[in-house]
């Protein structure tokens, strides 16, 4: 049946997220759908490198972990999960979750969407969007992921899967694609499809919305951090919503946290572009109902993309890091002789390194005050090649407790397999969408 309201919460906003939110959300929100959103470019890249070692992996790290919680409270709710977990392999994801459910003694049903992987589609003569290069300039190409929308979920949401689990489905599109299922719009009512995009593009990012990334002590104060409730929307038919979180969790939903998330990511709010539409946020219209209760409304669209962004991981060779700590009087100045005895023995072999002083200059690569602190640490980054020159950094930086300045100590290196990400475009028409349902029953996968 067509319903006239859905709620729809968000239990994760990136890989490494918290795992309580979304438990609290399942327990008393009483949602429709929770998502779980957990890619981002580097990280199903990643995924990939996984996936090659070992045909079984390459699903998302914590996904076992997540599932062993919230199973159990999924049993017996109406609540459907849809998540982009799967990463670069959303079937050996599924069969994991069957398993977990399995060894939990919990009935699901779980629908896998694939078609996202176009690694064998994409030409080496493809040009990257960030660079104008051709894509054989580029080492390696470990994956080739396109940005796929809400339609490639809708055939799964007409099962009766309690878990929809995907790959590089775009971030709002996971929020967009029970909107459109529920409500039954049509693929070509552009202007449902813009609003119900921003409700998803502000939902992406979970605790982002309720005060997590826009707390700043004694200027933007966020009450209660350490406990941060995640938020949901209840989405009418007509693509508006009205955004809260759970009574008596941390953080806020507030205009101001509102209008922080709508900019998150926005190259141009007048064409906020997802697979699906191309958005106009400059008219959005946020109401306050209630003290923690914001209203959305007023997105519309400006067409659609003619073609599909791909995300292109790619072997960028190795990065060398060594760390060592200087404190008490005199600490800048050994940790700049120290930076520069490592620069005059090694700079030349890499092509590109850098020093930094944590504490000083290494977040925006400049000292802004001239205030001597107490403790400094040297930080040494090279990027190379060669897995052996990556080591030579730290090896250096270690042999700074005796043959560098006085009272260095905690000294730490490591060697980062780098993976490098660019963007190319393909037609929409060469994604192959593929949704199948597994299910266990019992102690029987089916």
């Amino acid at each position: 049946m067509k319903k006239n309201t859905i709620r729809i919460g968000v239990g994760t906003g990136f890989a490494g997220d918290r795992i309580e939110p979304a438990e609290i959300l399942l327990e008393k929100a009483n949602l429709d759908y929770l998502v779980l959103e957990c890619l981002a470019e580097r990280t199903i890249a990643l995924a990939q490198k996984r996936k090659k070692a070992n045909s079984s992996l390459g699903y998302d790290v914590l996904l076992e972990k997540r599932m062993q919680s919230l199973l159990p409270k999924l049993k017996n709710k109406a609540t459907r999960i849809i998540t982009n977990m799967g990463a670069a392999n959303p079937q050996a994801g599924a069969e994991k979750i069957l398993e977990i459910a399995n060894q939990l003694g919990i009935s699901i049903k779980v629908a896998v969407v694939t078609g996202d992987d176009v690694l064998s589609k994409i030409s080496l003569d493809e040009t990257v969007w960030e660079t104008g290069k051709s894509l054989s300039d580029y080492g390696e190409i470990l994956s080739a992921n396109a940005y796929i929308g809400a339609n490639a979920l809708l055939s799964a949401l007409q099962s009766d899967a309690q878990i929809i689990i995907t790959g590089r489905v775009a971030d709002p599109s996971l929020f967009l694609a029970p909107m459109i299922h529920e409500f039954k719009w049509p693929l070509n009512e552009l202007d449902y499809l813009a609003q119900g995009t921003v409700v998803g593009h502000l939902l992406e990012c979970a605790g982002q919305l309720t005060g997590g990334y826009f707390a700043d002590p004694g200027k933007k104060d966020v009450t209660d951090l350490a406990n941060l409730g995640f938020p949901y929307a209840d989405v009418s038919n007509d693509g508006t919503a009205i955004f809260s979180k759970v009574e008596n969790t941390g953080g806020q939903i507030t205009l101001q946290t509102m209008k922080e998330q709508l900019l998150y990511e926005v190259l141009n709010p007048t064409a906020y572009t997802t697979p699906d539409i191309i958005a106009d946020f400059s008219k959005v219209v946020f109401e306050e109902i209630n003290p923690g209760t914001i209203k959305v409304s007023g997105v519309t669209a400006v067409g659609k993309p003619e073609k599909l962004k791909v995300s292109i991981g790619y072997n960028a060779g190795f990065i060398g890091e060594g760390e060592i700590s200087y404190a008490g009087e005199n600490a800048l100045a050994r940790a700049e002789l120290a930076g520069e005895i490592i620069s005059e023995r090694i700079r030349h072999l890499y092509t590109d390194f850098r020093v930094d002083l944590i504490g000083v200059n290494a977040t925006h690569r400049k000292a802004f005050r001239q205030i001597e602190p107490y403790e400094v640490r040297l930080r040494v980054a090279g990027k190379t090649q060669s897995s052996s020159l990556a080591a030579l950094i730290g090896e250096e930086v270690e042999a700074l407790y005796t043959n560098g300045p006085a009272g260095g100590g905690g000294a730490r290196k490591n060697i980062v397999d780098v993976v490098g990400i660019v963007s190319t475009f393909i037609e929409e028409n060469q994604i192959e969408i593929s949704t199948e349902k597994k299910e266990v029953h019992l102690n029987e996968i089916i």
